[in-house]
């Protein structure tokens, strides 16, 4: 066998060397000789947690109400989601009333087309004779049923008008009904209730020709004497001597 000479030996241990030295360069090469740098995506992750929690960081603190807690229904929005809206209270100092003329009402039937003109009230007293012919043409006009209206309803109807300065006809659009009268306009109209004022002879729904209705309102409002209803589709106004609300 021949043997190798120093030459030999040198060349061997010189390519020795220089694999021990680029091995672990050679590792990381790929098979092009390119090597691979790991990518680094900065500002953003993959993972969904992680961006739950820094979207979470970055949003202001809201203090919400909990579920459960709901807000209260009071008698005001029943009767707002019923009419249209519930209208704001009156403000402003009341009007000032006159309470020694006498008072007069001149009046039209808008179902019957009767025509009055009466003066219920004067010297300090109502006029028994005067009421009773309200009664009777503030009937029922469905079944001609009528009841004792009240007369503090005329009062609210008289000082509206003076507050408005109106001195025309009032059409009367309804007065009084019949419990049998008002349950079958209850069933036919969502507008009416069912135990509505009208019943107690106590209410009226009028308009004064040529006076927009949001006037009459406002003066009816200032009054503070009962129930007021705005129906500006309808052109009318509600009057009662009820509680105190509006809408």
């Amino acid at each position: 066998m021949q043997q190798r000479g120093p030459g030999m030996r040198s060349l061997v241990l010189s390519l020795a060397i220089t694999l021990a030295i680029t091995g672990p360069s050679f590792a990381q090469s790929t098979t092009t000789g390119t090597a691979t740098t790991p990518q680094v995506i900065r500002g953003s992750s993959n993972n969904a947690a992680v961006k739950k929690t820094a979207a979470a960081a970055n949003q202001t603190n809201v203090v919400r109400p909990p579920a459960h807690q709901k807000r209260a229904t009071k008698p005001e929005t029943l009767r707002a989601s019923r009419y249209g809206g519930f209208a704001p209270a009156p403000s402003g100092p009341p009007p000032v009333l006159d309470t020694t003329s006498p008072r007069t009402l001149n009046l039209v039937n808008f179902n019957t087309q009767e025509v009055l003109t009466v003066t219920y009230w004067s010297n300090g007293a109502y006029h028994r004779k005067a009421l009773d012919e309200l009664n009777h043409f503030l009937r029922d006009s469905r079944d001609n049923a009528q009841t004792e209206m009240d007369p503090l309803l005329f009062d609210v109807l008289w000082h509206t008008t003076r507050i408005v300065g109106y001195g025309g006809s009032i059409e009367v659009l309804s007065a009084y009904r019949s419990p049998e009268s008002n349950a079958w306009l209850a069933s036919v109209s969502r507008g009416v209730a069912r135990d509505s004022q009208h019943m107690n002879g106590n209410a009226m729904d009028i308009r004064f020709p040529g006076v927009p209705v949001f006037q009459i309102r406002q003066a009816a409002y200032s009054l503070n004497m009962g129930g007021v209803g705005f129906y500006p589709r309808s052109g009318f106004v509600h009057l009662d001597t009820g509680p105190v609300r509006y809408w």
